[in-house]
């Protein structure tokens, strides 16, 4: 049996694709429309109390903005279907969004941090602290339903560009809760250095958040591997399945994720004796049984015969053919 490729590469069907689009596009456009809410309503609040702390959640959910837009066209361009120019769709716009909105949030926190140092080497007066305190209460409450919206749809869907926005809005969470600190503080205390002290140890958080999301949009812009259990699902699974139909051994497994969708593609031997359809229907099958696993995979299998085992090859019976069912040609020695 010659060496032959198992025709084109398994794409997802249209159907799949079509189904999480609308619910990461609606995600999108909701957090678009809360951060641009919240940035009204923290730049009022900012001016009204001359708190840094608050203006800087301000700048904050002025960045949360952008990052937001530029996930919800990510999502909407990612999930065209490929074409001529990009044969292997456009996946990566979404790792890219995250790898943008991460060097975003860095970007503010330097903002942030200068803010805050320049207040506290010339000080500054906070007034009106109630005002300050009801709006970032507000905001902490929109921010950690938005958050929660928008990870579980990130979830259900497999969007990075998601991911990456619930993992920011979560940390905005955080970092109201310690201006509204900051603000109490103040209120009772009149120590007016905690205000741009607490702007700091806010810019320190979404510095961490901006490294976390940047890294991990970043491991997929690099074509990072699968983690090691899905890949070992694969093996598996190939195991299980390849056994019972003329599966001698497997190679260059390669596995790995852009956006949404992983892309699997390896080498199978055959035994000796093994038709072209046989094979062809057995690429088939072990597919779709990786597919039911890693819903919407684009999958590649190349099968080759048995001579053709390569050094590092895992082989499924070293001494024997596989056993095959009914119906399929025998393996020759």
């Amino acid at each position: 049996m010659s060496s032959e490729h198992h025709g084109a590469p398994s794409q997802p069907s249209a159907a799949s694709a079509e189904r999480f689009r609308a619910p990461k596009q609606r995600a999108a456009a909701l957090s678009v429309a809360s951060n641009g809410t919240l940035i009204v309503l923290k730049v009022i609040a900012g001016i009204a109390t001359g708190s840094v702390a608050v203006l800087t959640e301000a700048a904050h959910s002025g960045i949360d903005l952008i990052a937001s837009i530029v996930a919800f066209f990510s999502v909407r361009k990612a999930d065209e279907p490929a074409d001529a120019g990009h044969p292997y769709g456009h996946q990566k716009l979404e790792n890219m969004a995250g790898a943008i909105e991460g060097t975003l949030i860095l970007f503010g926190a330097a903002i942030i941090t200068y803010e805050a140092l320049v207040r506290l080497v010339k000080g500054g007066h906070v007034h009106t602290i109630g005002v300050g305190i009801a709006v970032i209460v507000v905001s902490a409450v929109v921010n950690l339903f938005v958050s929660r919206v928008i990870s579980r749809r990130a979830t259900q869907t497999g969007s990075v560009a998601l991911a990456a926005d619930a993992l920011h809005l979560s940390a905005d969470v955080a970092s109201s809760l310690a201006v509204l600190a900051g603000l109490v503080l103040v209120a009772f205390t009149h120590a007016e250095w905690i205000d741009p002290a607490v702007a700091l140890l806010v810019a320190a958080g979404v510095a961490v958040a901006g490294v976390r999301i940047l890294l991990s949009s970043s491991r997929s812009l690099v074509d990072e591997a699968l983690p090691e259990a899905e890949l070992e699902w694969i093996r598996s699974t190939i195991r299980e399945l390849g056994a019972e139909r003329g599966v001698v051994g497997f190679h260059k497994l390669r596995a790995r994720r852009a956006g949404t969708r992983r892309y699997v593609d390896l080498h199978l031997q055959f035994a000796a004796g093994t038709t072209l359809e046989a094979a062809h229907e057995t690429a088939h099958e072990l597919t779709a049984a990786i597919r039911d696993r890693l819903a919407g995979a684009d999958i590649l299998v190349h099968v080759e015969p048995r001579d053709r085992v390569e050094p590092g090859a895992e082989l499924l019976s070293p001494h024997e053919p596989a056993a095959r069912p009914p119906g399929r040609p025998a393996a020759s020695a």
